[in-house]
């Protein structure tokens, strides 16, 4: 076309009715009232949005009393494996278990309290989500980032962030305590590593055991932050992007139903990095809003032929990568792997190139649907059942965004021809741009 195109994208967050262009329609309204009390109906939350939300007691919990009541299927809330033979499985009962007791760690030994922040670094093990929800349950922010930062990148992230504490494992310490004494706001830092012990470090483990399993949630805002992410810095220095308790708790129902297809029935398999926004989005929060199995296999370095296997091996029902890594596994010959469970693939993080389409259809009887996100958002665009898969084409808006298209010449002379995001980051903090 003679006139260049750019995506522009208006946002409000929770109470957008035009942006619900989908199945169903609501109409969204802000609300001071009691929340409604059954978090898992989201239709009845995006006509009433509640004033609190605490991702733990309103969604996890309520998994856990279904599990008890006998209400939901047998699968495990976590199922992670190494690849050597260990595995850990958590039933939501025993999530809620441990994560009430890694609540009372942060709170009782590292001294932390409602608003303080914490940031986490350590790969794919259990220990992770019991910090990330033992901060959700106290209303601590987390701030996730990944083991790949050099001593200086950790530095940069504590200094901007003001985090009072640290969570890492035996092979970033070394690096924490290099930088420790140029970040003032640094007080207690936190080893997750088993059997493993270091001067001026408290055992995660020795403290889990140790530690109360009472502990009642925080009564937390939906637009609280509970979470900081930083961008890949792609611009500039990475900026810190805050989410809330509600953008993420509750606004990623929406992929987790008709984009990632999940259902308490489900096994999801999201392969990131922890330190990046997509994997609390595929391994944490989508799957548990829907009652899934959260499935992580540690994997330090990618091995195409390790994924097919265990997608042969476990019964994974959905897999999340990005096109590099299906690109990947067709490299592989895929004539030997019979995907039993599988059900769904999604892709996202880069434009999915039609070939790779065509090719892992060809081979594996599978769509892959693509997905679009940033960093300071949940699901933009999407392709979900029945949409028809086509080349170079992302879907349509997820609630509650309203994506438009517009010419350049139409836009204000503020956006200067580059993608303007209102309201996309809630704050990038003390780094205005």
């Amino acid at each position: 076309m003679a006139c260049a195109m750019r995506l522009f994208s208006r946002i409000q967050v929770l109470n957008s009715a035009r942006a619900l262009r989908w199945p169903y329609r609501v109409k969204r309204q802000t609300s001071t009232e009691s929340a409604p009390q059954d978090f898992l109906d989201y239709e009845a939350i995006c006509q009433n949005p509640p004033e609190h939300f605490n991702f733990a007691r309103d969604i996890l919990d309520q998994w856990s009393q279904k599990e008890k009541d006998g209400k939901r299927p047998s699968n495990p809330a976590l199922w992670w494996v190494d690849g050597k033979g260990e595995e850990v499985r958590w039933s939501f009962e025993e999530l809620g278990f441990l994560s009430r007791k890694a609540a009372n760690v942060l709170l009782e030994h590292c001294n932390l309290s409602r608003g303080d922040r914490v940031v986490l670094i350590l790969p794919r093990m259990p220990e992770w989500w019991l910090i990330a929800v033992g901060c959700i349950r106290t209303g601590i922010i987390f701030i996730p980032a990944t083991a790949l930062l050099t001593a200086k990148d950790i530095q940069y992230r504590l200094q901007l962030s003001k985090a009072k504490c640290i969570v890492t494992n035996d092979a970033t310490a070394p690096l924490v305590d290099s930088i420790a004494s140029e970040c003032p706001s640094l007080k207690s830092r936190l080893l997750a590593s088993k059997d493993c012990r270091r001067e001026g470090w408290l055992s995660f483990h020795d403290l889990v055991e140790a530690a109360s399993s009472q502990h009642e949630p925080v009564n937390t805002k939906n637009q609280e932050p509970i979470s900081f992410y930083f961008t890949s810095g792609t611009t500039g220095y990475p900026k810190m992007v805050e989410h809330t308790c509600g953008s993420l708790g509750m606004g990623l129902t929406f992929g987790a139903r008709h984009w990632m297809n999940l259902d308490p029935s489900s096994m999801m398999w999201g392969f990131s990095d922890t330190g990046w926004v997509k994997f609390v989005f595929s391994s944490l929060y989508s799957p548990w809003i829907q009652g899934s199995c959260v499935f992580s296999h540690s994997m330090p370095q990618f091995d195409p032929t390790e994924v097919l296997k265990t997608l042969v091996k476990y019964p994974v029902t959905t897999f999340c990568g990005t096109p590099t890594i299906f690109r990947m596994l067709l490299q592989q010959d895929l004539s030997k792997y019979k995907f039993k469970s599988l059900t769904t693939c999604v892709g996202g993080g880069e434009p999915l190139n039609p070939e790779v389409m065509e090719r892992w259809k060809a081979r594996t009887g599978l769509d892959i649907y693509e997905g679009y996100g940033q960093t300071e958002s949940t699901l933009i665009c999407a392709t979900v059942r029945p949409m028809k898969i086509k080349p170079g084409f992302i879907g349509k808006p997820c609630p509650p965004y309203d994506v438009k298209i517009e010419f350049v010449q139409d836009l204000p002379k503020t956006v200067s021809g580059k993608t303007q995001r209102k309201l996309l980051r809630k704050k990038e903090w003390e780094k205005a741009q």
